[in-house]
């Protein structure tokens, strides 16, 4: 693969991965609510998912996806269940965890719950594995072995989702300490907001757009 083709690709997958979506957002309110030293471990089940994502697009399921209405309809209800979940524990947010779920607090603020919420949200997303079908065999060259490329363009991408989660990570944990209780409280709404937006968005998404 040569440069020219590798850094179009970090191009267009940094616009992308910067745009606002459900990871990003989780960034934020994971360094907002728990510090950039534990968001790290969101970042990880990001990366994780990526290569989830680029593996599973390399052995053909975004094809799969795309072709059958079932898979995909099971896959898309249940990112949208999902997201509707963590917008709903944000809107009910007191600036902290939620005070109703203080009995499970320590399983969510443990790192493996914190990356976990990462992976799934980008895990059950099926808008994830159509656009790296759609979006990656622009940048293989068929006269080449496949695998090594789709190793390449996986690395790439993970570094980018990486720096860009750090970013937000980093804006989230520094924004908290310039706002009172009642900013850090609407800045979670905000976020559970946004992300009931996107589960709406995702509940109405249909392969014919993709």
């Amino acid at each position: 693969m040569d440069v020219v083709t590798l850094l179009a690709f970090a191009a267009v997958s940094f616009v992308g991965i910067a745009t606002p979506g459900p990871t990003v957002l989780l960034a934020l309110t994971n360094g907002s609510r728990h510090g950039l030293r534990r968001a790290t471990a969101g970042m990880v089940g990001a990366v994780l998912s990526d290569f989830l994502l680029i593996g599973a697009v390399a052995v053909g399921l975004g094809a799969l996806l795309a072709a059958s209405e079932f898979w995909f309809s099971m896959l898309k209800w249940a990112g949208a269940a999902y997201l509707t979940f963590l917008g709903i524990m944000l809107l009910r947010s007191k600036g902290t965890i939620d005070a109703a779920l203080k009995s499970d607090e320590a399983a969510m603020r443990s790192s493996f719950s914190i990356g976990l919420k990462s992976f799934m949200v980008a895990a059950t997303n099926p808008k994830g594995y159509l656009f790296f079908s759609a979006f990656l065999p622009q940048f293989i060259d068929p006269a080449q072995p496949q695998t090594a490329q789709y190793m390449l363009l996986a690395l790439v991408f993970a570094v980018i989702d990486l720096i860009i989660m750090f970013s937000y990570a980093f804006f989230g944990s520094q924004a908290v300490r310039f706002l009172k209780t009642s900013g850090a409280l609407w800045l979670e709404r905000a976020c559970g907001g946004a992300l009931l937006a996107l589960a709406g968005s995702l509940a109405f998404y249909r392969r014919a757009t993709a």
